[in-house]
């Protein structure tokens, strides 16, 4: 990294301060208000108030400490930490003009912009110290290393600074054909990128990300190791271990491996008492180590029969948020044990199965009997039944799953209550199950409501009835209407036609009309003339 120089083991500030990250009493991001603040235990890297680690806390960073002297590097800046922040931002690549440094943000996730006052500033606090944690890169920070192991830590150190550490750079891409060196996708011709010159490769803003963490690299800072990139936490821990209680690294080569983890060989301890658990017996919960006597005083059950712990070397039956040591989980009537059998609950007590019959069991509304304890229920409104017995009352068949009906007090499978109780035509005695019509109080499919003699359907249209039977318009006139003696065409009545009858002779009231003028005789007097009825008037002239 051109023109860096490695500072001495304590980082200081450009105004020569100590960098200090503001922790204490900074709440916690996922207990919220149960938490009191960050307090530092005296040397886990946890809450003592909460328990949560130190990263869920919403820590920051003195506003003055730059990503380069927190690394404890020095060499020319190419812009001053206050720019950024004249801006309205905590943080911006140095070297960019104002509006190249938004169009650099504009390629990343709205969170990773640190612009002041915003969750994007306080989210690169917890990525600075998550990423660049202070007891790896000054030896001031590092409370449990033992001073035989000091130079080692300052030759890993020294190594990492010149060999590994380096910060990224935001440049136009002023190459074609250039591919990003995380996703191998190409970079647009004139776009920004972020150059890794350890690497000597570009990459889009958004896929200069940690390989471990996925977490994109915040300010820019990052290692190399195996031509892969990594935050400086996740480099380090390539190299070597790092202790899961006080998050240091670990420079000894005696250390305890538990649980999948690292620790200094004095701090596997209980998460409660602090006390050594090595060579002793302990508990996971949550992921962390408790020793006998802390799990049982804090996570352990008390029995509901003799108010005593369960511990960890008896066996915890449970049911229904109570809990009871094996020999303890006893009939409440005849103290029976119930491991392994069917037993019933009222009122807070078991019981065994017949205990339980004997006082509660209701019975089925079926069959009578009661329903034993474990036995499976049938239910519908304020009945019950037993499986078997909930049984359609025609055909018998059990109904389990299936849709039924219910009517008055008897249940019926689909089949039989269609069967049963289904409107039927009275035609074809088939159910009816849409579009059906009534006629004289009885139903009819729409099909089969037809003239009793043309079989045309009458469904929507003009009919009447004789003996009972629906005739249309047409075959009622054919059959069984009077006959006009004028136009011979019958005399329905369908649709209020009126009609005049005289002795055993019937006319329409258009055809009743004088035979010798064509006047309308209706309301008028006539005199029949043969088969001809004509009016006064004409009668008069037929006699003169």
């Amino acid at each position: 990294m051109n023109g860096v120089q490695r500072m001495p083991t304590d980082a200081f500030d450009a105004k020569g301060v100590l960098i200090t990250d503001v922790e204490e009493g900074q709440p916690c991001l996922q207990c919220g208000d149960s938490c009191s603040g960050f307090s530092p235990h005296t040397w886990r890297k946890n809450c003592t108030s909460c328990k949560c680690p130190r990263e869920a806390h919403d820590v920051c960073h003195e506003e003055w400490v730059s990503v380069r002297s927190r690394l404890g590097l020095k060499g020319d800046e190419s812009t001053s930490t206050d720019v950024p922040r004249s801006k309205g931002l905590a943080w911006a690549p140095p070297g960019l003009p104002a509006y190249k440094v938004e169009e650099y943000f504009s390629m990343l996730p709205e969170i990773s912009v640190p612009r002041l006052g915003t969750p994007g500033e306080r989210y690169r606090d917890r990525q600075l110290a998550i990423q660049l944690p202070k007891q790896d890169l000054a030896r001031a920070y590092c409370r449990h290393l033992d001073p035989d192991h000091a130079s080692s830590a300052d030759d890993f150190m020294a190594a990492r600074n010149e060999i590994a550490l380096d910060i990224g750079t935001v440049q136009p891409v002023f190459e074609i054909d250039v591919d990003c060196g995380a996703c191998h996708t190409p970079l647009k011709y004139g776009s920004l990128a972020v150059s890794a010159s350890k690497l000597d490769l570009l990459y889009h803003p958004a896929c200069f990300r940690c390989t471990e963490c996925k977490e994109l690299l915040v300010d820019l800072a990052y290692c190399v190791h195996d031509d892969t990139l990594y935050c400086e936490r996740h480099y380090a821990e390539q190299l070597k271990p790092r202790c899961a209680a006080c998050d240091e690294l670990i420079f000894s080569g005696e250390y305890t491996k538990a649980m999948n983890k690292d620790w200094h060989s004095g701090h596997f301890c209980c998460w409660q008492c602090d006390e050594s658990l090595t060579g002793q017996r302990y508990v996971l919960r949550d992921e962390h180590p408790y020793c006998i006597k802390c799990y049982e005083s804090v996570f352990a059950n008390g029995c509901e029969e003799c108010n005593k712990i369960i511990g960890i070397d008896s066996k915890d039956l449970s049911y229904k948020d109570k809990h009871w040591h094996e020999a303890c989980f006893l009939c409440n009537r005849c103290r029976v044990s119930l491991v392994d059998k069917q037993f019933g609950s009222k009122v807070d007590k078991i019981y065994c199965g017949n205990c339980y019959d004997a006082q509660f069991a209701s019975r089925c509304d079926g069959c009578g009997e009661i329903f034993r304890a474990g036995t499976k229920k049938m239910e519908y409104k304020t009945r019950q039944w037993h499986e078997k017995c909930f049984c359609c009352v025609v055909c018998k068949n059990p109904i389990g799953t299936k849709s039924f009906i219910p009517r008055e007090q008897e249940i019926y499978c689909a089949g039989c209550y269609e069967d049963k109780f289904a409107t039927r035509c009275v035609k074809c005695n088939k159910i009816i199950t849409s579009g059906g019509v009534t006629y004289k109080n009885e139903p009819w499919h729409r099909d089969c409501f037809t003239c009793s003699n043309c079989n045309n359907s009458l469904a929507g249209q003009r009919f009447t009835s004789r003996d009972d039977k629906p005739y249309c318009a047409d075959c009622f006139g054919e059959l069984f209407a009077k006959r006009c003696t004028a136009c011979s065409k019958p005399i329905t009545g369908i649709g209020g036609t009126r009609f005049i009858s005289f002795e055993d002779r019937h006319w329409h009231n258009d055809c009743f009309i004088c035979a010798g003028c064509k006047t309308s005789l209706v309301g008028r007097g006539f005199i029949t003339d043969g088969e001809d009825v004509i009016c006064p008037d004409c009668a008069k002239m037929k006699l003169m």
